[in-house]
């Protein structure tokens, strides 16, 4: 039946040549025929002709056997092969400079910006801020590259910084976000860095960014050491925090709604920390008079208290 027709009909056909077990050369013919527009095999048909010949054969590459003592397993993420050198700010400032004067899009760019970042690493504190005078012009195309390579810096004096040029209003208000939101990744955070950015909580006009930034620093610091709520830094950031709540979240308007529902989330963002807050957290999710906004917050901050907290107890059953 016309159902059943084939609509395509492909024919494809090669002759290899092949010398002492190397393929030499290949020719091959491929047709389509269109079916449904075509007459005792005429019409819509296309044939397309390829040849591929081996034009020369280069000599095997000898490698160096390495031999198993100088093997190690590792992981895949950044590693960066390098003899161990001192770096000096001067040598990092002369390769901003260099950053700006390469071309965006570049192999170059992309070399010279993993090396900022990965000398920037050995870097004190006290260089970091000199070359923050030096270097922290921008290029023709509007870029800073040393604001962008900060936050993958990642060092407890990379964090100290950042803290500062976020306070001195140096810098746009994205780019202080971009800095918030890198502190979420920092892979080994120190109590040096949760008792600098403790202070930027209580900052006028803080951002929810702030808020949740600080905190899951906080919350990866508290999830790689035991007995983070005895640590000086972190009972700071939980005292701040624990100030905003007032005793048991009561708010008088829809602005203070907002803020009462920014600090819950931080709080509950903070983890382990949080349990230190679980018995005001408790009372603001069991007042009535309280919103039901507030009251669902502040059961919500629970989700990453211990269980040992006995969260069970702390809420009133049946309400």
């Amino acid at each position: 039946s016309q159902s059943e027709q084939q609509i395509l009909s492909s024919k494809l056909e090669c002759v290899q040549s092949i010398k002492d077990g190397v393929l030499v050369e290949a020719k091959c013919t491929e047709s389509n025929l269109i079916t449904p527009f075509s007459q005792k095999g005429s019409g819509a048909k296309t044939q397309t002709q390829s040849s591929l010949k081996l034009f020369q054969v280069e000599t095997e590459t000898l490698y160096k056997k390495v031999g198993s003592e100088d093997l190690y397993v590792t992981s895949m993420l950044y590693e960066r092969e390098q003899p161990e050198k001192e770096v000096t700010g001067g040598e990092v400032t002369e390769l901003v400079w260099k950053l700006c004067l390469a071309h965006s899009a570049s192999f170059e760019t992309a070399e010279l910006f993993m090396t900022l970042v990965f000398e920037l690493r050995h870097l004190s504190l006290e260089a970091l801020k000199a070359l923050w005078k030096r270097s922290s012009f921008k290029c023709r195309d509007n870029w800073q590259p040393l604001i962008d390579a900060l936050p993958s810096c990642a060092t407890e004096a990379c964090v100290v910084l950042m803290k500062e040029i976020i306070a001195s209003g140096e810098v746009e208000e994205d780019k202080v976000e971009y800095f918030f939101w890198s502190f979420s990744f920092v892979p080994k955070p120190t109590s040096g860095m949760i008792e600098s950015l403790a202070p930027l909580l209580t900052s006028r006009g803080a951002s929810q960014s702030c808020f949740l930034g600080v905190t899951a620093l906080l919350h990866r610091f508290c999830s790689a050491y035991t007995s983070c709520d005895n640590v000086p830094a972190v009972q700071s950031v939980m005292r701040t925090l624990g100030k905003f709540l007032g005793g048991n979240c009561t708010v008088q308007d829809s602005e203070e709604l907002s803020q009462m529902q920014l600090v819950l989330k931080a709080i509950g963002n903070a983890g382990l920390a949080a349990a230190s807050l679980a018995p005001v957290l408790s009372l603001c999710a069991s007042l009535k008079s309280n919103p039901i906004e507030i009251r669902l917050s502040a059961i919500h901050a629970f989700r990453r208290v211990p269980c040992s907290v006995r969260v069970s107890d702390l809420l009133p059953a049946g309400d």
